[in-house]
């Protein structure tokens, strides 16, 4: 994965710099190195074989990278795609904490940016927000009776909010650095009864997420 990352970023940068200063950019590839912070969700109390009680779920934080591919379609909007992967692993919580497995953390999202400022400046900030998906990976462990087991990946709906700022060194290449968060959907509690003179009476929820927090920077390339 690595290698195909440099080939795919040696041939952008590439096209990048033979490409006419003159002209209008319409494409925009970049990549990015992040600490990624995580949050989990909480659950009802269960008493383990090892005599404690756990009741949260979190993923551990770790070092993260995203690759994006935008077009712009104005000089200021631009529509993307951003794939970022995290390397973690599965805790759970409560009167200890304990390490089950090691898990990634992937996300797949639509995004719209805006950059702010003239497209020939420099220096340009930047905002985004998107819808796609988050991934958890399968863990596999051993129990407390030395057997081997797994605990099956699911994917989830989530949304990307995200800013930060590109300084253009040349009108072709570029440095970024920004900030993304994206929570993911993962349950709802119930927080009791509503009622209503017309509707009448329901169970109202707790949406709970668990999220992601990309901070860092990397490079960027536009032709």
């Amino acid at each position: 994965m690595v290698r195909k990352t440099i080939g795919v970023l040696a041939v952008v940068l590439l096209v990048a710099g033979v490409a006419p200063a003159w002209a209008q950019h319409h494409f925009e590839v970049g990549a990015t190195f992040n600490s990624g912070l995580s949050d989990g969700v909480s659950g009802d109390s269960f008493l383990a074989p090892d005599g404690n009680i756990y009741d949260r779920i979190d993923p551990k934080n770790g070092f993260a990278f995203n690759l994006s591919i935008g077009y712009n379609f104005s000089p200021n909007w631009e529509a993307d795609f951003i794939y970022a992967h995290q390397g973690s692993s599965l805790e759970i919580g409560g009167t200890a904490t304990r390490t089950i497995g090691d898990m990634s953390v992937q996300t797949y999202h639509g995004a719209v940016v805006y950059n702010f400022l003239d497209e020939h400046a420099h220096l340009r900030p930047y905002v985004l927000g998107g819808l796609g998906a988050t991934n958890y990976g399968d863990v596999t462990f051993t129990d407390s009776t030395g057997l081997s087991r797994s605990i099956s990946g699911q994917s989830k709906f989530s949304t990307t909010w995200g800013g930060g700022v590109k300084y253009y060194a040349t009108p072709n290449v570029g440095i970024k650095a920004g900030v993304r968060f994206t929570p993911a959907y993962i349950k709802s509690d119930s927080a009791g009864w509503w009622c209503d003179p017309y509707w009448g009476c329901y169970v109202v929820g707790n949406a709970q997420y668990a999220t992601q927090i990309e901070i860092g920077g990397g490079v960027t390339f536009r032709f």
